[in-house]
């Protein structure tokens, strides 16, 4: 069967391997030049599903609880399954315990199990609770990475595809293209995003800084490089963040460690990421044509499961009226 997989962001690329792997010819259609400076680039590729649960529904838990797998089997080497350490400065201790009550699969830590398992943040917090079966990759090597891998596989791939594009021949197409599919019931949720470099912190895992009026978590990446996100604005304008954005995000990453006033700026970013009304994501069939959406602020984490959803759909393993979690 001929598949033609339109954008190759974390959903139309684990579309596309879901599909080479049990056979299906497929082609990969993108309108930007490369992989880079989509959604899923910006993202912090944290494949938390107990800790997503504190904001979002069961079926997050449910989907995203084997994307670790999932991932470790498609790159081996590029999961980091170290867990993820949730915190909170003193004045808002009440918020770790209700990050505790709404979620599940962590342990409760004190100062000193703190201290343990990251050493850089030794007596800046008296508790935290740990999430043991948590893990992390990077998006700026996984998506390449497995773009690779794809091709390898023989995936064929057209960047910088428009309308005076040649017409492809396709037994089902599918829809991968997050905020730019013409869906009236999709809306734009911003994130904005910081990369910081210093030598003067080191973390083992995303770190999860909880505060009342904006959560932030901090990932640590190869080449002392941290990426700090991630703000959740209702909005779907694309342009550059907000002053207010990067002070933010930069007092944040400060009161977790001081040496973050001294770390070098490295990137700003944003990503306008695709959500419907419920924030969970959608599979959905039309005849032949077949669309991937709202993945929300999980792509990494919910993109494995809609792409074996939406593979079993395309190669008649699932009946035409479309799935949701």
């Amino acid at each position: 069967m001929k598949v033609l997989i339109h954008g190759a962001g974390v959903a139309g690329l684990t579309l596309a391997f879901e599909l080479a792997t049990r056979g299906a010819d497929v082609t990969v259609i993108e309108k930007r030049r490369q992989i880079a400076g989509n959604a899923s680039w910006q993202a912090g590729g944290m494949l938390a599903p107990w800790c997503e649960r504190e904001s979002a529904e069961e079926p997050v838990l449910s989907l995203g609880r084997d994307a670790a797998d999932w991932w470790s089997a498609a790159l081996p080497g590029h999961v980091m399954r170290n867990g993820t350490l949730v915190v909170a400065p003193a004045r808002d201790a009440a918020e770790l315990d209700r990050f505790g009550r709404r979620t599940s699969g962590f342990r409760s830590l004190d100062t000193e199990a703190i201290a343990a398992l990251e050493p850089d943040l030794e007596s800046r917090f008296g508790r935290a609770l740990f999430f043991a079966g948590e893990a992390h990759l990077d998006p700026r090597k996984a998506l390449p990475g497995l773009q690779e891998k794809l091709v390898q596989m023989g995936v064929r791939f057209e960047f910088g595809y428009g309308t005076a594009s040649k017409p492809y021949v396709a037994d089902f197409e599918a829809d991968c293209t997050g905020i730019a599919a013409a869906q009236p019931t999709l809306r734009g949720v911003r994130g904005e995003m910081l990369i910081l470099r210093t030598s003067e912190v080191s973390l083992a895992r995303p770190v999860r800084l909880l505060h009342p009026r904006i959560p932030v978590y901090v990932v640590p990446r190869s080449g002392n490089l941290f990426m700090v996100g991630a703000t959740m604005i209702e909005c779907d304008a694309a342009g550059p963040i907000t002053a207010r954005s990067v002070m933010e995000l930069l007092n944040a990453a400060y009161a977790l460690h001081p040496a973050f006033g001294e770390a070098e700026l490295v990137e700003t970013g944003v990503g306008v990421r695709p959500a419907v009304a419920d924030n969970l994501p959608r599979v959905e069939r039309d005849g032949k044509n077949i669309c991937i959406n709202g993945l929300y602020r999980h792509g990494f984490l919910l993109a494995p499961a809609m792409a074996r959803q939406a593979a079993d759909m395309i190669l008649g393993h699932e009946d035409e009226e479309g799935a949701r979690p």
